[in-house]
């Protein structure tokens, strides 16, 4: 019997609106220890931020946290799952489209998330999460190796 993802995900998600300050939403993250929340306008997805959009949207373009609204710096389209989806089809799509957390979402509202971790913790799906983080993990190629490695020397 496969398990549902209504079984493994995680419930009571932390959200920001698409309006708040990216500070009030580093704050959220930081208070309930979490590397990303899910977007939502009237209790429905728009967007997904991370901790990682923080730093290179915000932090590394030299923008103001305390006055930069979440809406301008997170991940569009966010992808979803329902609580009645297959885990092995939750893997697989989170797989084909590079994500590590997967918003659940009944009624058109969130429900809850799901993560790679939570399919690692199973063992029956260890194989899946590794499959999934191998394809969104690709290693990138620094552009120019000799700085790189300058760069490397330096810390």
């Amino acid at each position: 019997m496969s398990q549902k993802l209504k079984d493994i995900m995680t419930e009571n998600v932390a959200t920001v609106s698409p309006q708040q300050t990216v500070a009030e939403a580093a704050q959220i993250m930081s208070r309930y220890n979490v590397g990303s929340v899910p977007v939502v306008q009237n209790g429905k997805p728009v967007g997904m931020l991370t901790d990682r959009d923080i730093t290179l949207r915000v932090s590394a373009q030299g923008q103001d946290a305390n006055t930069t609204q979440v809406q301008s710096v997170m991940s569009s389209g966010v992808m979803t799952g329902t609580p009645e989806m297959d885990v092995h089809e939750a893997a697989k799509l989170m797989s084909q489209n590079q994500i590590r957390r997967l918003p659940v979402v009944q009624n058109g509202q969130v429900a809850g998330i799901v993560s790679l971790g939570d399919l690692a913790v199973k063992n029956i799906y260890q194989n899946e999460a590794g499959e999934a983080l191998s394809n969104i993990s690709k290693p990138s190629s620094p552009q120019n190796q000799a700085g790189l490695q300058q760069q490397n020397q330096m810390y």
